[in-house]
């Protein structure tokens, strides 16, 4: 899984990191942290006073360039669930939901995050101005790229399509090629926690 495109790594280092949280937990969020991945520190409350209910969804506002992210929210009683490492610039969405809900302290330092499973089927959302014509998605854990998961298919720009993936291992290497041969590569994404991914 060579990179091609190792030149573009430093423009999208800087995107925007803010997302939207998605609560579809079935449970009220009563407390959410998010802290750059590179800290020991979960910081501040984003909710402050407010909860956030099943079904609704925050607006989380990040500095540029503060793409690698871990998340945390507290349940109503108590539960806890993290997501680290999220590349927040990478996607819009953060999905909280249909996922048992792991009780654990406040504290963030020497906290250990298990291997997940859930339904890694996503939306590839192309906001190019070229069309997509290959896509290729594998786990992490493999060291081959797979089939092209297009088929027949392809995706102009401004164009979704929506990619069915075994229900299983959360974390995926995607790899994208377009008409003019050129290729981009997402490495280690969440596809548990988010429903789109875009690209560029």
């Amino acid at each position: 899984m060579t990179l091609l495109l190792a030149g573009l790594a430093p423009a999208l280092a800087q995107g925007d990191p803010s997302f939207n949280l998605v609560n579809r937990s079935g449970q009220t969020i009563q407390e959410l942290y998010v802290s750059s991945a590179q800290v020991n520190t979960w910081g501040q409350d984003l909710l402050g006073q407010n909860v956030l209910g099943n079904g609704r969804s925050f607006a989380v506002r990040l500095p540029t360039g503060q793409c690698s992210n871990d998340i945390r929210v507290v349940y109503e009683g108590g539960r806890s669930e993290e997501r680290r490492a999220i590349d927040t610039c990478r996607v819009n969405e953060v999905v909280f939901g249909n996922q048992q809900a792991a009780p654990g302290g406040s504290g963030k330092r020497g906290a250990v995050q298990g291997s997940r499973s859930g339904n890694p089927s996503f939306n590839l959302v192309n906001r190019t101005n070229k069309t997509i014509q290959v896509l290729r998605a594998s786990p992490s854990s493999d060291s081959s790229w797979g089939e092209d998961r297009l088929g027949n298919a392809v995706v102009p720009p401004g164009g979704t399509f929506a990619i069915r993936l075994p229900a299983g291992e959360c974390n995926y290497d995607i790899r994208v090629e377009y008409e003019d041969r050129a290729a981009e590569e997402r490495r280690g994404v969440d596809l548990c926690s988010v429903a789109n991914v875009t690209f560029p």
